[in-house]
């Protein structure tokens, strides 16, 4: 019985366990230009190959430096396939994510061997190349930690004129929600972009999983930095266990804490100097813990941290503040940035030098506002209906990042909705072929719409009566038939209208012909069978759509009884034709049947008036 008891205990304590461990964190890693998931070294991640997020094209890769990702291929955009480019990636479960990039150079002698473009995510953009990116390790990725709740994430790649754009690798990985909680400032609409992670007092670079630590931590990179300056500091390093170290929800990899810097007495002062995009603000990360054994017990090391020379933190004691040594302590600020350098200095005030174990500098970016997405689907059955080439680049957001926006569109933001719209759009002149979509009137915002000089055909739909928005309307020299709908004449804010050089055809709506003696602009001509106002011939009897219709129906009626009755008039004719000939090719048998019939009957009658008896006709043949 205890035995059963016990067991039975285990197996509770083991269900509860496992009820309350949490899940692993959603991880999808992209070997771009892969043709099939691939395994790599020293952790064995998985990365997934690359089929059906975008265009591009898949080609060799070189990899610019030891912490690339030991993959084998990349994909580059060539300008051919268009200035903006973009991973479109699906079923992304809500949530809040590291998203790194990994750039890489195209393994063939003719091409650029350093490309500068830039990236955004979202729609907001995070990062730009600049000159020398292949030789520093930090800058050969590009990270950020963004808020995903759409269920897609989509990442774009910007041309700038200067080579193509080749990435190696993307990384999608899911962190804690509350990670890196900065203050009010920080949320959704809030982006983190990696500028630089440090980790102090050694020279092995090391990512997370390096380290062993916990998935939920997003697999950080952490740049090495041994010294901030020749005989400015020295280095420390313990075994002992870190303590606070892999805590919820940042999940810091203990080992990062089991190195640092140290000042010293011939320059009392650490500092550290990085270069930054001005007028940014910035959000700082330390890290601390006490592992010099010279300090046994709060008050010994005490110091303050200033940011470009003003205290951010004053009387840092990390023992105090920590509760033991050992012990990881985090201090975080948000600060604003009006230079291009941004100085981390950390003072003594009393006992022993300074110290630092790691750095984290992040620049805040306000995420952008997406476009209306009912206008985004509308202009995407556009490009579909009009067969876009690459060149116009319609990928992405039409309207973000505000750098790249589609070409054609203009864009305005309500702010009401927090949501951009498309007011205007103009593809004159370009070639574009197909037709005009039902699903053109979701651009309800539309002010101006120019489609003219293009080789675009069917009939203009009666939806673009309900853009009531509408004050230019341009589809002039394009091949549009039939005739135009009645529901234009509803768009009363409507002051320029040309429909001239189609092959349109019937009435002009009375509601646009009366617009004409208000001062609008419409243009009607060059359209030979177009009628009823001045300047075009006379139109005859006016019949409905719905007569039209009911015409052609009785024609098609009629056409179709006639052709049925003609068909069953052959038939019988056919009939009548093959009996006759049947009955003349028997009659020359049938008039010698009826000769011997006729002539049996008359010899019957001849002998009837002549009867013998048996004797005067002779003998009996039986005897």
């Amino acid at each position: 019985m205890l035995r059963f008891t016990l067991l039975w205990l285990l197996v509770f304590f083991l269900s509860l366990v496992s009820s309350s461990a949490r899940p692993a964190p959603f991880a999808m890693r992209i070997s771009c230009g892969a043709r099939q998931n691939v395994r790599t070294a020293p952790t064995y991640a998985l990365w997934y190959k690359d089929f059906g997020y975008t265009g591009g094209i898949p080609a060799n890769a070189t990899t610019p430096s030891f912490i690339t990702p030991p993959l084998k291929t990349l994909r580059y955009f060539p300008l051919s396939e268009g200035p903006e480019n973009c991973y479109g990636i699906n079923r992304v479960p809500k949530g809040h994510y590291t998203v790194r990039i990994f750039f890489g150079l195209i393994k063939q002698p003719d091409f650029d061997n350093e490309p500068l473009f830039e990236i955004s995510v979202e729609g907001t953009l995070i990062h730009s190349l600049k000159s020398g990116w292949t030789s520093h390790d930090d800058q050969v990725f590009a990270e950020a930690l963004v808020f995903l709740l759409d269920g897609t994430v989509s990442i774009c790649f910007h041309s700038t004129g200067h080579g193509d754009p080749a990435i190696i690798s993307i990384e999608i990985l899911q962190v804690d929600d509350k990670a890196y909680y900065s203050g009010p400032e920080w949320g959704k609409g809030v982006i983190l972009k990696t500028t630089s992670r440090l980790t102090c007092g050694t020279s092995k670079p090391r990512f997370d999983e390096d380290y062993s630590g916990d998935h939920w931590g997003g697999d950080r990179y952490w740049e090495p930095i041994r010294t901030f300056g020749q005989n400015a500091d020295e280095p420390r390093s313990t075994e002992n266990s870190i303590k606070q170290a892999s805590d919820a929800p940042n999940f810091y990899p203990e080992a990062l804490y089991q190195s640092a810097v140290v000042s010293t007495d011939s320059q009392p002062d650490l500092a550290y100097t990085i270069d930054v995009d001005p007028n940014k603000n910035y959000s700082i990360w330390l890290h601390f813990a006490e592992i010099d054994a010279l300090v046994t017990d709060a008050g010994q090391r005490v110091f303050d941290v200033l940011l470009n020379g003003d205290t951010i933190f004053k009387e840092i004691d990390i023992v105090k503040m920590s509760g033991d040594r050992y012990t990881a302590l985090v201090l975080n600020r948000t600060v604003a940035v009006s230079g291009r350098t941004l100085t981390i200095t950390l003072h003594p005030k009393e006992g022993h030098h300074a110290i630092i174990n790691a750095i984290e500098i992040f620049q805040v970016i306000a995420a952008e506002s997406k476009t209306s997405s009912a206008e985004v689907r509308a202009l995407q059955a556009l490009k579909r209906s009009l067969g876009l080439p690459n060149r116009f680049a319609w990928n992405g957001d039409p309207c973000v990042p505000k750098e790249h926006p589609w070409s054609g569109a203009d864009c305005q933001f309500d702010k009401s909705g927090s949501k951009w719209f498309i007011d205007g759009l103009d593809l004159a002149n370009q070639g574009l072929k197909g037709f005009l979509p039902h699903d053109i009137s979701k651009l309800i915002h539309l002010q101006s719409l120019n489609l003219s000089g293009n080789i675009i055909h069917g009939v203009i739909p009666s939806s673009l009566g309900t853009i009531t928005s509408l004050e230019l309307l341009d589809l002039s020299y394009n091949f549009l038939n039939g005739s135009i709908p009645e529901s234009l004449g509803n768009l009363t804010a409507l002051h320029r209208l040309n429909l001239n050089g189609n092959s349109l055809s019937g009435r002009v709506p009375g509601a646009l012909g009366g617009r004409l003696l208000n001062g609008a602009s419409f243009n009607f001509t060059d359209n030979a069978g177009l009628c009823g106002i001045p300047g075009l011939h006379t139109c005859g009897p006016h019949l409905s759509a719905g007569a039209k219709v009911g015409i052609a129906f009785g024609v098609s009626l009629s056409f179709l009884l006639l052709v049925i009755c003609s068909v069953c008039y052959w038939k019988r004719r056919q009939n009548i034709l093959r009996a006759q000939q049947i009955a003349a090719r028997g009659a020359p048998y049938a008039k010698a049947r009826t000769q011997f019939s006729h002539d049996i009957q008359m010899s019957r009658h001849h002998n009837h008036g002549h009867t013998r008896t048996a004797a005067e006709n002779g003998p009996s043949l039986l005897s």
